[in-house]
């Protein structure tokens, strides 16, 4: 067997697919990011963001989601957690554009519906490559712990964005707003880790008429 000779040429544990994986750096006035994915991975994360509750989110994304993500942030947070949500938002969605790759193969399309007690919420994502976000989650508070909850919407607003999604978010039911939060985030893995899913019966093809995505 040869070796591999080139980054495209690391193969998955899974067989002879490619390995999903990507790093991108974000470095402006206001914040300082690497964020780091392995679409394939087991739902191991190591979070450091400034925000308790946001790091409790993006574990939610790896866990459900089974993607390995490593996620620095030195952000402008004695200003508020604007810029770091946000930013974080659009660098995870670079990479997961990057490390989705020419999306032959995938299956595209996916959706959730999580519960938390009285909360549920259903999340349905196209990885189109057409950007859009559309999302109706009527919080009952406007904070939990540290987090703005206004900053849920720049957070996927930064990833459909990015990744080059079109993404609808609604929160059904829910008075809680930690439990409105973590169904959403828990959906949206979930909906991800669907789409992304390797279909055995369209492997090397776009799922798309138009033959690209």
């Amino acid at each position: 067997m040869n070796t591999p000779t080139a980054p495209d040429a690391i193969v998955a544990a899974s067989g002879n697919a490619p390995a999903r994986v990507a790093e991108v750096t974000r470095d402006t006035a206001e914040t300082k990011i690497r964020v780091r994915v392995d679409l394939d991975g087991t739902g191991r994360a190591t979070l450091a963001t400034g925000i308790g509750f946001f790091d409790h989110m993006l574990d939610q994304i790896a866990r459900h989601g089974l993607i390995d993500l490593d996620v620095e942030c030195q952000g402008d947070l004695h200003i508020d957690g604007h810029h770091t949500v946000e930013d974080v938002g659009i660098t995870l969605g670079q990479a997961v554009a990057k490390a989705v790759g020419d999306k032959k193969g995938i299956r595209r399309y996916g959706h959730a519906y999580v519960p938390l007690d009285e909360a549920l919420s259903r999340v349905v994502i196209d990885f189109s490559g057409r950007p859009g976000l559309h999302m109706d989650v009527p919080f009952t508070s406007g904070m939990i712990g540290g987090f703005d909850t206004q900053l849920a919407f720049e957070f996927f607003q930064g990833f459909a964005n990015h990744a080059l999604v079109t993404l609808h978010i609604d929160n059904l039911k829910g008075v809680n707003a930690h439990h409105q939060c973590e169904t959403v985030f828990k959906a949206f893995a979930r909906a991800v880790r669907a789409a992304l899913e390797r279909d055995p019966r369209s492997a090397g093809v776009i799922p798309s008429t138009k033959g690209t995505l």
